[in-house]
């Protein structure tokens, strides 16, 4: 893009102004939704268009996050009323120990904060003590979603990279964020190359 149409489409654009597609302009070239993709969604998208792609259309919806989700949910922004999710939690799956717990938070909810929140241990061994603190440093925290993974946000392409021994369903609850009801199971066994349990 020339320094002109920038100047240009730093006029169309505020911050908080929420991107909805990317379209290659150019013969056949397919819209990506990128509605609710975190920003390691958009960019990879970018990296995957071709080489000789040089132009984009991008779509964005001039308003917050809320209010897109508002009008994509069809109820009135000016509701006001905080959406709950339900998250279910496993500990010690299939042990005589195994304890259900129904936690309700806000829509939105980072699974590890909720769990720590209530008292529930998302940490195995020492790291209990020695983790991160939610920071994706560590790799420590690592959950089954086994129910509703759907209603999370999508894994990057860093906690991929971590987990990519495990089962598509192992997240770190740390970067999981609960948009509507799922289950998750604490402790879930791991392959002998996560080093970091």
């Amino acid at each position: 893009m020339d320094p002109s149409g920038a100047a240009k489409l730093s006029g169309l654009i505020s911050k908080g102004d929420q991107i909805c597609e990317l379209r290659p302009v150019e013969k056949g070239g397919q819209v990506v939704p990128l509605i609710g993709a975190s920003f390691d969604a958009v960019m990879g998208s970018f990296a995957k268009l071709k080489k000789t792609t040089t132009d984009v259309d991008l779509v964005f919806f001039k308003g917050s996050k809320d209010e897109l989700k508002a009008l994509c949910s069809g109820k009135s922004s000016s509701e006001g009323e905080s959406d709950k999710v339900k998250i279910t939690v496993i500990q010690n799956k299939g042990s005589k120990d195994e304890v259900t717990r129904v936690i309700i938070a806000d829509q939105g909810a980072n699974v590890r904060q909720t769990l720590v929140d209530e008292g529930i241990n998302v940490y195995q061994s020492l790291t209990r003590w020695t983790n991160c603190k939610g920071k994706q440093l560590c790799g420590t925290c690592i959950v089954n979603i086994a129910e509703g993974a759907m209603n999370t946000n999508r894994k990057s392409m860093d906690e991929g990279s971590t987990l990519r021994e495990n089962p598509d369903t192992y997240r770190l609850s740390c970067v999981t964020f609960a948009y509507g009801d799922v289950t998750v199971e604490t402790f879930p066994p791991i392959e002998a190359a996560q080093w970091t349990r």
